[in-house]
């Protein structure tokens, strides 16, 4: 199964209550979270490793997993609080205030990870809990421990404001990214990475000598672009349609190409460096539909197999 590793928490969703004063409205989410329900709801075997709470949130998220087909058998549970994001839609994008000290997600620590992942095939990484230290700490040992043998994906997603150390941070995620099989980011995680003048065409070559066999581009309304280690790309267009909120819409992208690159047999070390453009190409295409209709309704709700 794909194991993703990283963030479980609850988005804190403004709306109006009764009385006409803003009130917000528990929902689950995270990044990482997102994509395992994604990856479930598609019928992928999903896993997922994380710290939950055994509080009432912790509660919700771990039965959100389950109702998704999402093993929970790597969840890490304490008695430590849920991280809240309370989250305000500003032309349907979102605003994040995170609430994440001392909490069970974030406090995981290297000694807590897994000695042994005897069923899972590959890894996927990122998110808010790549900067946040100890958890940091705790994904990274995990890649470097388990990485060599499966495929890698990570979306770093970067947030600046998270990041406290931004020497310690960069030296982390560029340790994951010469570990990872596939990267994706987004046109601004690029620019962060690789500061300077030089075009996205011009720093995707120096993301791919790095290591990865693939690395991918999203340019939100633009579309998405695949690249390979041999110099070959592809791009895909966005699929037009009514946009209520765009939460969960890159973290739903993510499982599109992960279940189609399981499907078709290339979600290997291998077979991710044997790819052909059109290989790669059909990745990106079910990550834009399925992003699409995330997209078109409310929160982070991904589609279930039969939807598409």
């Amino acid at each position: 199964m794909i194991l993703c590793c990283g963030e479980a928490l609850i988005d804190m969703i403004a709306a109006p209550t009764v009385s006409g004063e803003q009130g917000f409205v528990p929902h689950s989410g995270g990044a990482i979270f997102n994509t395992a329900i994604a990856l479930g709801r598609l019928g992928v075997p999903t896993g997922m490793l994380t710290g939950l709470s055994t509080d009432m949130f912790g509660t919700q998220l771990a039965e959100a997993l389950q109702t998704s087909h999402v093993d929970t058998s790597h969840v890490i549970r304490s008695d430590r609080p849920t991280t809240l994001a309370f989250v305000q839609l500003q032309d349907g994008q979102a605003r994040y205030n995170f609430v994440d000290e001392n909490t069970a997600g974030r406090m995981l620590r290297p000694d807590d990870m897994p000695d042994q992942l005897p069923a899972v095939s590959a890894l996927y990484f990122g998110g808010i809990s790549l900067a946040c230290e100890p958890c940091a700490d705790a994904y990274a040992s995990l890649l470097q421990r388990h990485g060599s043998e499966r495929a890698v994906m990570l979306d770093p997603n970067i947030r600046p404001g998270f990041i406290k150390d931004q020497t310690r941070y960069r030296t982390r995620l560029n340790a994951m990214i010469a570990q990872a099989d596939i990267v994706k980011v987004s046109d601004e995680d690029l620019d962060w990475i690789i500061p300077g003048p030089e075009s996205l065409n011009e720093k995707v070559p120096l993301l791919l000598q790095a290591g990865p066999a693939v690395v991918i581009v999203t340019r939100g309304s633009e579309g998405a672009s695949g690249y390979l280690a041999d110099g070959s790309e592809t791009s895909v267009s966005v699929k037009a349609v009514q946009v209520v909120d765009t939460v969960g819409a890159g973290d739903t992208f993510n499982a599109g190409v992960l279940a189609e690159l399981d499907r078709s047999g290339h979600l290997t070390k291998a077979g991710l460096r044997a790819m052909k453009p059109a290989d790669l190409n059909a990745a990106l295409t079910l990550g834009a539909e399925v992003a699409a209709i995330t997209v078109s309704r409310a929160g982070a709700n991904p589609p279930w197999a039969h939807e598409l």
